[in-house]
């Protein structure tokens, strides 16, 4: 095969990947944490605080997934390619769960993640073209973001709604281990200085997607 025509392949899965992350077609290899737990009557603005949250936590899987698509595509080492394209296919089952309580919730996704998403996919391109070390790092720099960011969602959900506490629960272990596993795989830290910067801009998504 050409490398043009390796290139025109690439370039439909990658939109095909990006199509049905954004559409809400994506399917879980793995039932959701929330699915044993039994649902109970929320108030109103329990379900409204519970929907704002896990709107939040679908649109950061829905960076994730770009993010990852953008770091594989040129990822320098096949090794690096396939353990980030494995960190994906998790981070598939988050965006996955996320989905379904948001249904659940009678609530839907951000009308912002496209935005998101192309966002994403070109930071993880520019992170990746620098190396396979800083790209590693990047992901552990966010995952250790995403961590205190789901850790701070746990105080914040209603008591009461265990199935949502039980996905975001499940989906915290995981970043933590992913993150861990980007600096055992080589990754480089990153500076307080850059991981304060990157909190910013995190902060500017979690607070645009609460309600929209």
């Amino acid at each position: 095969m050409s490398a043009s025509a390796d290139g025109i392949d690439r370039a439909i899965l990658v939109l095909d990947r990006a199509l049905r992350t954004l559409t809400g077609t994506v399917q879980s290899e793995r039932p959701s944490p929330g699915s044993d737990v039994p649902e109970t009557l929320l108030d109103a603005g329990q379900k409204q605080r519970s929907a704002g949250l896990m709107r939040v936590n679908h649109t950061g899987e829905i960076c994730a997934q770009a993010l990852y698509e953008g770091q594989a595509m040129v990822a320098r080492e096949p090794s690096v390619r396939a353990w980030l394209e494995n960190a994906a296919r998790e981070e598939t089952d988050h965006l996955a769960w996320c989905d379904t309580r948001l249904k659940e919730l009678g609530s839907s996704p951000s009308i912002l993640n496209p935005l998101f998403y192309a966002a994403s996919l070109g930071l993880g391109v520019m992170t990746g073209i620098l190396g396979d070390r800083i790209s590693l790092g990047f992901v552990e720099a966010t995952e250790d973001q995403v961590g205190e960011h789901l850790k701070d969602h746990l105080g914040k959900l209603p008591a009461e709604d265990g199935r949502s506490r039980a996905i975001v629960s499940a989906m915290r272990d995981e970043e933590l281990a992913h993150g861990e596993g980007a600096l055992a795989k080589g990754g480089e830290s990153f500076p307080v200085p850059v991981r304060r910067f990157m909190r910013l801009l995190s902060k500017m998504m979690t607070t645009s997607t609460y309600r929209i």
